[in-house]
């Protein structure tokens, strides 16, 4: 019967289930609730009301058990979905050590996301089923918002800045995603689909679709490109062998997270926060790299461990 009108998306992620369980129980307290003021309403509307001239009201100066049942519930209720909501929200902003990193850049008025092994995708992901997947996102223009119903995330795409979400599909299949900010003219043809597929079908797409470089070849290329090699590493400027995600103590005593805002910031504004022990003699490479390389220097950076990586040829 409801085949053709479904009351939900799929539940096709390991986060569905419990946002679900979280909005099936607001909704539960907000018809108990919405009930219960109605027929209140209505039988003192009955029970009270005038029925001659005479009649005069009873000045009800106060009921404390009363009072502090209406206190207490209320209170206990928002209790509970403020520590059910918050806990949802820590488990579900924190990605597996394990997940696979995708990158997505939004514009008006479409997506382009690249996957580290090098393919590139435009309005469509193809990821395997049970496996842990990261979309590291930023935006080239405007603000957009990255939304997959069927797997109940959401997460405002900003320019300057990167945002992530992540998930687990639990089911094959092909779910729709789309822009769920207002972003211009076109906002209602941004979107796209997941394609969830099997291990075996992923990796055959993996090798059998148009593949490029890796994205931390290409960001290694663009490395060199941009003579960042003639300071980093030679002791002009700051290493980045094992940089990323690392303490790092700037010239004012103060240290930061080498992350990837970190480093973005670097690459746009290197005056910003200069590493103690060094001169802020870096050039800042604005409107001179586009989002999509800053992505592909950040994947080479990360790359990195314990010896300095060469750049590919």
């Amino acid at each position: 019967m409801w085949q053709g009108f479904p009351l939900r998306p799929d539940q096709a992620s390991t986060l569905a289930r419990g946002v679900d369980h979280l909005f099936y129980f607001l909704t539960a307290v907000d018809l108990f609730f919405t009930a219960l003021i109605f027929l209140t309403i209505f039988y003192f509307a009955l029970k009270y009301r005038r029925r001659s001239e005479k009649d005069k009201a009873t000045q009800v100066e106060g009921n404390l058990p009363l009072e502090m049942l209406w206190t207490v519930i209320p209170l206990g209720i928002c209790v509970v979905t403020f520590l059910w909501g918050s806990s949802l929200y820590i488990r579900n902003s924190r990605p597996p050590e394990a997940s696979t990193e995708i990158f997505v850049v939004g514009k008006q008025w479409m997506w382009k996301l690249q996957h580290p092994e090098g393919p590139m995708e435009i309005n469509e992901l193809h990821v395997p089923v049970g496996r842990p997947i990261k979309l590291t996102m930023t935006s080239e223009d405007v603000i957009h918002g990255f939304y997959v119903p069927a797997f109940r995330v959401q997460e405002d795409v900003i320019p300057g800045r990167y945002t992530s979400i992540w998930f687990q599909a639990t089911k094959t299949g092909q779910y729709h995603f789309f822009c769920n900010q207002y972003c211009g003219t076109n906002h209602a043809v941004m979107g796209g689909d997941v394609v969830v597929m099997s291990p075996d079908d992923y990796e055959q797409w993996l090798s059998g679709g148009i593949r490029g470089e890796s994205m931390a070849a290409a960001g290694a290329k663009l490395y060199e490109q941009l003579a960042c090699i003639t300071c980093h590493g030679t002791g002009k400027a700051p290493p980045f062998v094992d940089l990323f995600g690392r303490r790092v103590k700037l010239n004012d005593g103060t240290t930061v997270i080498a992350d990837e805002a970190y480093i973005r910031e670097s690459i746009l504004y290197p005056s910003a926060k200069i590493v103690a022990g060094y001169q802020p003699i870096m050039p800042t490479y604005k409107g001179q790299v586009t989002e999509e390389q800053i992505l592909q220097l950040m994947a080479y950076i990360k790359s990195l461990s314990s010896a300095e990586a060469k750049p590919t040829k």
